[in-house]
């Protein structure tokens, strides 16, 4: 009974996933296109979201981008570990940008927890995007600690199971083997693509995120703060 659920939930749940996605997108699009953004609070603090932005935001993108290059290429990656030293740096370079990941995420929950003025606009939402972020990342952590060679055994066992949710003949075999942490990254993942369109994280698909390469800014006030409070309106 709990396989044949476990089969119906990852053959489901990725389509009632995607759906979401869809939709909720291009509807929060037509009826509300200026809140696509990611509503900065850096105005009211900048130093805490600098040190957890950046090492996020770059170690984020970095292990993205390893899972959307095993999907599309996986012969690819089992060819790079073929050889064990480049298997090596590919599992520690994957497991480096985890942590930069983590890190970050770790210092932004901090920043909205601690700092009053920050605390206030972040919303029920925004804390359960970052709890699940913080939870994909350490199943991830967890996997590449526990479950060694992720990228190889990702390349030839889960990327088949999403190929077959992309050409729509759902095959859960490849799942039902795996641990429980993986079982539960793969719900988170979809879990995330479901509240996509009801978070911050819209901006995503509007910004090209170049703050992640600008220098500081500094503003400056160009008036005299005593002569504007004097000021009789």
């Amino acid at each position: 009974m709990l396989d044949t659920m476990m089969k119906l939930f990852f053959a489901v749940l990725p389509y009632v996933a995607l759906m979401t996605f869809f939709l909720g997108t291009i509807y929060r699009y037509r009826a509300r296109t200026f809140s696509y953004s990611s509503l900065s609070s850096q105005f009211l603090e900048n130093r805490q979201q600098f040190w957890g932005s950046v090492p996020f935001h770059y170690g984020i993108l970095f292990v993205l981008a390893g899972h959307i290059v095993g999907f599309l290429v996986p012969r690819s990656i089992l060819w790079w570990n073929s050889v064990p030293l480049r298997l090596y740096i590919l599992e520690t370079s994957a497991f480096i940008g985890g942590l930069c990941a983590l890190t970050g995420i770790i210092i932004l929950m901090y920043r909205r927890l601690t700092n009053s003025k920050v605390a206030k606009v972040t919303s029920p939402m925004d804390w359960i995007v970052l709890a699940m972020l913080a939870a994909q990342i350490g199943t991830g952590l967890y996997t590449a600690i526990f479950h060694n060679w992720g990228s190889s055994w990702y390349s030839a066992s889960l990327v088949p199971y999403l190929w077959s949710i992309a050409t729509f003949s759902p095959d859960t075999a490849a799942v039902m083997v795996m641990p429980w942490a993986v079982k539960f990254h793969i719900w988170g993942a979809f879990a995330l693509i479901a509240l996509f369109p009801f978070t911050r994280l819209v901006h995503i698909l509007v910004i090209p995120n170049p703050y992640l390469w600008r220098k500081p800014q500094v503003v400056i006030w160009n008036w005299d703060r005593h002569t504007i409070r004097q000021r009789d309106y």
